[in-house]
């Protein structure tokens, strides 16, 4: 019984999981909530999946999430990961979390670029409970999703049955 829980990924997770990929912009701010609980669950969704999700950390730099020894070669410094993820062709979800201010300029100039729709291929940058400032720097740029679900859980059809 266990080893199905532990298969099976968090429905909460899951569900901000699909609002993340739901959305049209390329930078999302996620405010509130645990983040490092939303973390665990968002390595057991890309376990589960097979789905492309990297953290960033000052002290860790790019990792992937499915394998959690798996680090990205030259991308410890927050500008060389967002290079990383604006030069990368295919689907991803970044999260970036332990963001710091003052941003270099260049820094903010890729972050801005990454906020921007994706044209052929999907990547989506997500900053965990970013700076206050940081996000009121961002404005329009960055849509902002809170951790914890708030909105009523839509009903889903799973083996022929409608659950919530």
């Amino acid at each position: 019984m266990t080893s199905l829980l532990a298969s099976t990924p968090p429905q909460a997770g899951t569900e901000l999981f699909e609002r993340i990929l739901a959305t049209e912009a390329g930078l999302l701010v996620l405010e509130g909530g645990d983040m490092q609980a939303l973390v665990a669950n968002f390595r057991a969704i890309a376990r589960h999946s097979g789905q492309s999700v990297y953290l960033w950390e000052p002290d860790g730099g790019l990792g992937n999430l499915r394998e959690a020894h798996a680090r990205v070669p030259g991308c410890q410094r927050l500008g060389s990961a967002l290079r990383y993820m604006q030069q990368s062709m295919h689907f991803g979800v970044y999260l970036l979390a332990g963001l710091e201010l003052p941003l270099s300029a260049m820094d903010n100039s890729l972050l801005r670029q990454l906020a921007r729709p994706a044209t052929g291929h999907l990547r989506r940058v997500v900053l965990l409970d970013p700076p206050p400032a940081l996000v009121e720097q961002l404005g329009e740029l960055a849509v902002r999703l809170q951790g914890e679900a708030g909105a009523p859980r839509r009903p889903r059809l799973r083996d022929g049955r409608w659950v919530v």
